[in-house]
């Protein structure tokens, strides 16, 4: 499988996830033109995209998802919690498909198992994707990790991680006091040290780590990294670990993914 990441952060989300014969896309918050354009530009295959998974319903992961899926003529997959929030945002004609957390689905040549997160949405999850005997977890936009997500997730070959904030930064930012409150919260995002704790212990499991969702505000490539490998430890050299960039460019020329 290949995993490309088409935007991480609070501007747009977006990955496209390719098998041997077809490919998903796991949320969808860059207009559909922008995806399409960033998809191209990666040397991916929009003809090849079955379906598109649905995280939660923050307009950072569902932006194009209607126009696109109309676009691509294929369905969308979300939790129940999250197709009630999306009903009134997108036109009949899109075909939304229920999704239940602990229940694995099939979708072309992949199984899908979606896992409840912990965040401030209706009804919001992550996503384990099986392919042959490959698995990739994504977890992204929650507060913490659960028994049952640290579970998903050590099945997995890869993660894709939120890495949102450095705790520090995020206290002597910029951002208004409730706004810190909500995102240090069970039901916020993931700081640089929660995510380090979780790659500690999912160390022995997995081979590649991406680190996703970094605050532009918050958080810096560097500081990510640098936790994610103390948090590893002795097998840093053993994980391979790379960061998302919101919009691949000057900066990032290339977009982050990997093959497993």
């Amino acid at each position: 499988m290949e995993l490309t990441v088409l935007a991480s952060g609070s501007k747009g989300n977006c990955t496209y996830l390719r098998g041997e014969r077809g490919a998903l896309l796991i949320d969808a918050g860059l207009s559909a033109r922008e995806t399409l354009n960033r998809l191209s530009d990666a040397g991916g295959d929009a003809s090849l995209v079955e379906g598109i998974l649905v995280t939660h319903e923050h307009i950072d992961h569902i932006r194009g998802v209607d126009v696109l899926a109309r676009r691509l003529g294929v369905p969308v997959y979300a939790t129940g919690g999250t197709l009630a929030a999306l009903s009134g945002k997108c036109r009949q004609s899109t075909e939304l498909r229920r999704c239940r957390c602990g229940e694995p689905f099939t979708l072309g040549d992949f199984s899908v198992e979606p896992f409840a997160a912990s965040h401030d949405a209706r009804e919001p999850c992550g996503f384990a994707v099986t392919e042959s005997d490959l698995r990739i977890g994504c977890c992204t936009d929650t507060g913490t990790i659960t028994p049952t997500m640290f579970d998903r997730l050590a099945s997995c070959d890869a993660v894709l991680l939120e890495s949102n904030h450095c705790p520090d930064m995020l206290e002597n930012g910029p951002y208004p006091a409730y706004l810190k409150s909500r995102i240090r919260s069970k039901q916020g995002h993931l700081s640089n040290p929660d995510a380090a704790r979780c790659l500690q212990r999912l160390a022995d499991h997995i081979h590649m780590a991406v680190l996703a969702h970094l605050s532009e505000i918050n958080n810096t490539h560097e500081k990510a990294l640098l936790s994610a490998f103390e948090g590893l430890g002795f097998y840093s050299d053993q994980v391979a670990v790379t960061v998302a960039p919101q919009n691949p460019g000057p900066l990032h020329p290339e977009f982050c993914g990997f093959r497993l």
